[in-house]
């Protein structure tokens, strides 16, 4: 009996970790087909690269955000811990208005934005590389 409790421990961790990184099926899995389903049928749907890989902003805050701790809790395309950049770019214009106000928020943290989940502050991070990074989240606007 021994040998079951830790296996069973185990099995939610795993399960639970799987979840928290999108492997839960539920909203996400819904969200793609209402993407894909939304396309014409004779046009594929194209990735980031393809649509934003010669734009300045897009190359620079993609760096950027790739050597941060923002995949941690934020996907391009799908929800995790925080909104996805898609949803952050549905809800704000790309002006020079949004980029400095979302910027100060990247810096010093926010909570209740998105829900009761607090983003952490960065403090560290200089305003104008959060500039950047908002400024490729804004991109991805559909």
């Amino acid at each position: 009996m021994k040998f079951f409790k830790p296996l069973s421990l185990g099995i939610i961790a795993l399960t639970s970790v799987m979840y928290a990184c999108g492997g839960g099926g539920g909203e996400g899995t819904e969200a793609s087909k209402e993407t894909t389903s939304s396309l014409p049928q004779n046009q594929p749907q194209q990735s980031l690269e393809q649509r934003y890989g010669d734009d300045p902003d897009y190359i620079a805050g993609l760096a950027l955000i790739k050597e941060s701790d923002c995949p941690s809790c934020h996907m391009a395309e799908r929800r995790i811990v925080g909104p996805s950049y898609n949803e952050v770019a549905e809800k704000y214009e790309n002006t020079s208005e949004n980029v400095n106000l979302l910027a100060s928020r990247v810096i010093k943290g926010t909570v209740g934005e998105w829900g009761n989940v607090p983003m952490p502050a960065h403090p560290s991070l200089s305003e104008e590389d959060a500039q950047q990074m908002v400024r490729y989240v804004l991109l991805l606007r559909k």
